[in-house]
């Protein structure tokens, strides 16, 4: 079992801290550190949060959010082995030719140990502050994840949709990994089908073996109408390090093959860092 770790990138009190966390996950035997991403934090907001039952996220909007890609590029400059994960970036609110192109350019930077974890958002007042409709976010999603694939590439890119219009170009470096993974995050609406279609894995917002095991199976006949084998598609799902190496054999048993443990474990993230890999790695 891969043993990732999350959010790299929030409540640092300075960039270096955050880089000494990662050489040390890396130290430790960590495979992977990942991020979350809110470009904003509203003071208050009317949209829920999908996956806390107050429907509140559980971060003051005095939070330092370290943005994704420019935490992950100091990482990568810090470390050799340690590969990095976005958890998820909202792609929907963004423009996608400076996505692949950022992507792109952080695998190639760092030997190609970049995964690119990719979400609808939920958040429709960040959406608006960035000047993005709400709407239609699904379509648009799926219509960048379609032409980001075609930037990477390296042929000369034609797409013309309802969202994009591309028409002869080309963006170099490529990424470096081939397919480049591209990991797509969540449990609600037409996930599973756009996994099937676009995707390298899914990131589960959640751990609960018996609940996993439901929507993998999900997943699986989905990927069957697609045509899709199960085994290009690689799971990630958080775990909180509780109950030991049973814990972690009951997610390989459903076909987990990554954990993603959250740093706010109780103790400090360098104690949580060490009790965690001294049971899940060894």
């Amino acid at each position: 079992m891969k043993v990732g770790i999350i959010p790299i990138n929030i409540g640092a009190a300075s960039g270096d801290q955050m880089v000494q966390l990662a050489q040390l996950a890396e130290s430790l035997g960590y495979e992977s550190a990942w991020t979350f991403e809110h470009v904003i934090v509203p003071l208050d907001y009317a949209s829920k949060y999908p996956y806390n039952a107050t429907g509140k996220m559980g971060a003051a909007p005095e939070t330092p959010f370290v943005d994704p890609l420019i935490a992950l590029t100091a990482i990568a400059a810090a470390t050799k082995t340690l590969r990095l994960g976005t958890g998820v970036n909202i792609l929907s609110q963004v423009n996608p030719i400076y996505m692949a192109k950022q992507a792109a350019s952080l695998d190639f930077i760092s030997n190609g140990r970049f995964m690119l974890g990719v979400g609808i958002g939920w958040l429709k007042e960040e959406f608006e502050a960035l000047g993005v409709p709400f709407e239609k976010r699904g379509a648009r999603f799926d219509d960048y994840v379609e032409g980001m694939r075609k930037i990477w590439s390296g042929e000369v890119v034609e797409h013309q949709s309802e969202f994009i219009n591309w028409s002869g170009f080309k963006s170099y470096p490529l990424p470096v990994q081939n397919p480049f993974p591209v990991v797509m995050g969540g449990v609600q609406g037409k996930i599973f089908h756009r996994i099937a279609k676009y995707g390298n894995g899914w990131f589960a917002p959640e751990g609960n073996p018996e609940t996993l095991a439901g929507h993998l199976k999900s997943l699986q006949a989905t990927c069957d109408e697609h045509g899709r084998s199960m085994s290009d598609i690689e799971i990630t799902c958080m775990w909180n390090g509780k109950g030991g190496r049973a814990s972690i054999e009951a997610l390989e048993a459903v076909g987990v093959h990554r954990v993603v443990v959250p740093l706010a474990g109780g103790a400090s993230p360098v104690e949580h860092l060490q009790s965690v890999a001294e049971v899940a790695i060894g």
